[in-house]
């Protein structure tokens, strides 16, 4: 791998720790690390969201940019009389994603290898290799002898079960490809969004945000909303991607590298249309590229945001990004900073007054 800068650091950073829905801790700890130098206070919820204030007017409005800490990923819940693992998938997995591929177990003694088992296609007969194997028919095999014997090594049922993967920047040094960019790249935009405000003037408070539970129904960003109680939302996350071969662009549009999605609508949340025009009107003004995209089989942080006490006027800002809710996926490094300096002008104008008229529009 070539010398990384210092935003591939952090990425890489964010990237390659592990931290499903449930066990957030080692992300947390890494986003903690990168933002508390632009943070006037940080702190967590009683679930374990991470917030980072930053303060501009005393009295201005709140604005929470929120992206999540977890990752798709498993659960042990059973070891069998050979050492061999059953697991619960946590977070959304198609079957045919998962055969065969590496993986981690983080225990109390530390992280255990593994890699999710199957057949040989010697064995198989021709019916059998159409057919995908039901998850719950898989297994991971840590080279454990017995149950004895995993259980020495520290393995036991609730252990998280992380996809194994590594940071790469691609030949293409603005491609990146690594796991869990679902939704540490949200973490980022967080972070880099308080580093650009650190010694700028602005009409607000804004909190970078760092939920938990996203993949298994948005619960963090619920708790950490109604614990900053803020005025404007905006969840930053992955989208997906349409420009590889087998997708139509009545499926998905949006390529990598032609700017951050605005989501219009979603399962959770149709997006608010003064936040969205202020946004439009911003990106328009400082001739920053932009998608429009819709998603409507998933939903993001700002789904639990705009249902906090009266209602939060909030937009989802995602990046596109090919083969999420897999072990590697790939993004563009100019729709990231893009997202950020989008964001970060949106904040500028984002005063008492403005806000208010955004909620009457």
């Amino acid at each position: 791998m070539t010398k990384l800068d210092a935003t591939l650091t952090m990425l890489k950073d964010l990237t390659d720790a592990k931290a499903i829905s449930g066990n957030e801790k080692e992300a947390r700890d890494v986003m903690e690390g990168y933002i508390k130098d632009y943070a006037d206070e940080v702190y967590t919820d009683n679930l374990g969201s991470l917030i980072a204030k930053k303060t501009g007017k005393q009295d201005g409005p709140k604005v929470m940019v929120a992206g999540h800490l977890d990752e798709v990923g498993f659960m042990v819940t059973r070891i069998d009389d050979k050492g061999f693992l059953y697991f619960q998938t946590i977070g959304g997995w198609w079957s045919q994603v998962m055969l065969a591929q590496r993986v981690t177990i983080v225990t109390d003694k530390g992280d255990v290898t593994g890699v999710i088992g199957s057949k040989p296609p010697h064995i198989l007969s021709p019916e059998a290799r159409k057919k995908p194997v039901d998850i719950k028919d898989m297994f991971i095999d840590i080279g454990a002898s017995s149950k004895e014997e995993a259980l020495e090594f520290g393995v036991k049922p609730g252990n998280s079960v992380v996809p194994y993967f590594e940071f790469t920047p691609l030949k293409n040094e603005k491609m990146l490809l690594a796991k869990a960019w679902d939704n540490r790249i949200g973490c980022a935009i967080a972070i880099e969004v308080l580093k650009q405000l650190k010694d700028v003037e602005h009409p607000n408070i804004v909190y970078g945000v760092g939920t938990i539970q996203e993949e298994v129904g948005l619960r963090g960003a619920r708790t950490s909303a109604q614990l900053i109680q803020p005025d404007i939302g905006f969840g930053v996350d992955v989208g997906i991607a349409g420009d590889t071969p087998g997708i139509t662009e009545q499926e998905a549009d949006s390529k990598l590298g032609d700017g951050p999605q605005l989501i219009l609508y979603d399962a959770s949340m149709i997006s608010h249309k003064g936040v969205r025009d202020l946004v439009v009107q911003t990106a328009e003004e400082h001739q920053i590229p932009f998608q429009y995209s819709t998603v409507p089989g998933g939903g993001t942080d700002s789904g639990s945001i705009h249902l906090t006490a009266n209602g939060v006027p909030s937009l989802s800002i995602t990046i596109a990004t090919r083969y999420i809710h897999s072990h590697a996926a790939i993004l563009h490094r100019d729709d990231f900073e893009n997202a950020v300096k989008l964001i970060v002008e949106t904040i500028k104008k984002l005063d008492r007054e403005t806000v208010q008229q955004l909620i009457l529009a």
